[in-house]
């Protein structure tokens, strides 16, 4: 096979003898490559069995092939190239999904393909140099980015509402039921904002409640709201809302409804503690302050409130011996003393409030009443 043909001269032109030229006889050409060829092939082994397999067809009259021969050699070093190229092509595919991309700029690439960031998220070359120096943090974000997206973040059923906005780092608490409006299903969803204020009060949350806002709506495909001072809860809730909403789905945003509670109590102290610093103390633990009973968020709408839960806050304060409930009802004449069912039932959007404010009786109230300990 190695050795070439031998040159002839041939004088085509009889009536020039010196007109002649160099000609080389050909072999004949291969036979075509056949239907057995095994295209699978992809590593060196398969390779150089396939090119042995196709010298040997196609020239029978040689039955004995060495190591040493020259094509064998030429056979072996093309199957070694050939592997190569077959890693690298594997190698390329690879890097074309998620799941077999070995190299962080692919990984980020088709997690930015796919919509999906972590939320401590920087810049792409930082984010790039952090995975390649935690590798284990590369492979967390490529198996956590194909469940987020798949995650069912629009609003569906009521369960749903309530649940998106509920997690709103701005909500305290969330409820939505569906009624009929007449003419078609109305959602209302009611909401209980940090220190009970309304809708329509101005938002009022430092940098830190504001980058948990931004983040959370980055996080569902809401757009970031617009800060300004006279934004109210409201107007950044009803974004966040029609965003997810369903289409032709009417949703109202209402506050919760406020039910005052009146408690009265006798409370005996112990010989060795001031009356109006153990007061402080119960007013405290049946306030809306971080802690209190009423605190907003601890109760959720319809929960109704027990009395049990109201003596045994004020027993845990230390100087108190006893306690003895004189009232125990929702604020107005109308509503009678639910002592003896010790549970003032709630339904619906209802949320127990008791404020105790001097200017607003409505919202609740306590009368306290101490015997024993000292005055003063």
């Amino acid at each position: 096979m190695a050795d070439l043909a031998p040159p002839q001269l041939a004088f085509p032109d009889k009536a020039c003898p010196d007109c002649g030229r160099r000609e080389i006889l050909l072999p004949p050409p291969l036979p075509e490559v056949g239907d057995d060829f095994d295209w699978q092939a992809r590593d060196y082994d398969g390779f150089r069995l396939s090119m042995l397999e196709e010298l040997a067809a196609r020239f029978p009259e040689r039955s004995n092939w060495t190591p040493a021969d020259i094509e064998v050699v030429l056979v072996e070093a093309v199957a070694a190239v050939l592997d190569q190229l077959s890693d690298m092509l594997d190698r390329v595919t690879g890097e074309a999904y998620l799941g077999t991309a070995r190299r962080p700029e692919s990984v980020y690439e088709l997690l930015t393909l796919i919509g999906y960031m972590p939320s401590d998220r920087k810049n792409q070359s930082e984010m790039i140099a952090k995975w390649r120096e935690q590798p284990w943090e590369m492979e967390r974000v490529r198996h956590e980015g194909p469940r987020a997206i798949r995650r069912q973040q629009r609003m569906v059923s009521a369960g749903d509402y309530a649940d998106r906005v509920q997690a709103h780092p701005l909500v305290e608490r969330a409820n939505a039921n569906i009624a009929w409006g007449g003419s078609w299903t109305i959602l209302t969803i009611a909401v209980i904002l940090p220190d009970n204020r309304k809708l329509e009060a101005s938002v009022s949350a430092s940098e830190e409640e504001q980058k948990a806002v931004e983040d959370y709506h980055v996080q569902l495909g809401v757009p970031k709201p617009v800060w300004r001072a006279n934004t109210t809860y409201r107007e950044l809730l009803t974004v966040f809302v029609e965003t997810l909403r369903m289409i032709g789905q009417e949703v109202q945003l209402r506050d919760a409804v406020p039910v005052g509670i009146y408690i009265a109590l006798t409370v005996r102290l112990a010989p060795n503690y001031y009356q109006s610093e153990v007061r402080r103390a119960i007013e405290q633990r049946l306030s809306p302050q971080p802690g209190g009973l009423f605190e907003p968020g601890k109760l959720a709408f319809g929960e109704d409130l027990y009395l049990s839960d109201v003596v045994q806050g004020v027993m845990q304060l230390a100087g108190v011996e006893n306690v003895c409930v004189d009232h125990f009802k929702r604020v107005g004449q109308q509503f009678p003393d639910e002592i003896e069912s010790e549970r003032i039932k709630l339904s619906g959007l209802e949320i127990a409030v008791c404020d105790n404010k001097p200017g607003a009786p409505e919202r609740g109230y306590v009368r306290i009443r101490c015997a024993g300990g000292q005055k003063g």
